[in-house]
């Protein structure tokens, strides 16, 4: 046995591997490099023809995620590794991974009907999943909801598709319900003609369509009234407050006692 055969033989088929690694590690950085100036300019190109951000974050997050795979496999390949083989394992790896992950993947899938359908958009306020707030993103597989009260909530987009979606951004204004029970030996026409002169005089308040104050109830023990005014999205939550103060104000004013339920 040639030991000085067998040593040179290894030396070169070590400094040939080690190329292929450092070839490989300089490929991926390259090729993330490049990635990301793809998207950045996909992304640019897709924002200067006002494409809607909802589709423009979901194409470039599925872009990378794509990509990188890709540039992944073709590394494996160029070090030596079967790339057929390769393939036929990430294959029945994604089969376990789906059946394990089901509903990942079903997120994966409602995101991808969301981006079809578009029931809303980044910046709409919504209620969606049981989450009520404005859209901040709409991702591979959660959208992120920022709450009314500035939480930023993650919901799995399975659970947004497979539910009911309010959007209240789709129509230009909104309407403001305050219910005020009343006692029965309370005249509700009397009521109603001392709020309507107020209602209209809350700010933010929409002419058209016309406030509302009418009878929305009647029982044995009360009578209670409905007010609604109308008002744009981003002012429903200020003309909310302002109208159940005045309908308080305007009642002990006048010397009545509302019967307030939660």
């Amino acid at each position: 046995m040639n030991f000085q055969n067998i040593k040179q033989t290894l030396f070169l088929q070590g400094t040939t591997l080690a190329e292929r690694i450092l070839a490989a590690i300089a490929l991926w950085i390259v090729g993330v490099w490049l990635i990301r100036l793809f998207v950045k300019i996909t992304q640019s190109a897709m924002g200067f023809k006002q494409i809607d951000a909802t589709v423009v974050k979901y194409v470039v997050s599925t872009m990378s995620v794509v990509l990188k795979m890709i540039l992944a496999i073709v590394i494996l390949g160029m070090i030596g590794v079967q790339t057929a083989t390769f393939a036929a394992l990430i294959a029945a790896a994604g089969l376990a991974i789906g059946v394990a992950w089901s509903g990942l993947l079903a997120n994966f899938a409602a995101g991808a009907f969301l981006i079809i359908f578009r029931p809303f958009k980044v910046g709409d306020s919504v209620i969606a999943g049981g989450v009520s707030g404005t859209v901040q993103e709409l991702g591979l597989f959660t959208t992120i909801i920022n709450t009314s009260d500035n939480v930023q909530t993650m919901v799995g987009n399975n659970k947004i598709f497979s539910e009911n979606i309010q959007n209240f951004s789709s129509t230009t204004f909104r309407r403001v319900d305050v219910q005020a029970p009343l006692p029965n030996t309370v005249d509700p026409v009397q009521v109603i003609n001392l709020l309507k002169p107020h209602l209209e005089k809350i700010p933010h308040v929409l002419t058209k369509p016309e406030p509302v104050v009418e009878i929305l109830q009647l029982s044995r023990d009360a009578t209670t009234l409905t007010v609604r005014p109308y008002c744009k999205n981003k002012d429903y939550w200020q003309v909310y407050f302002d109208t159940t103060k005045m309908v308080r104000m305007v009642l002990i004013d006048a010397g009545l006692t509302p019967l307030w339920s939660v």
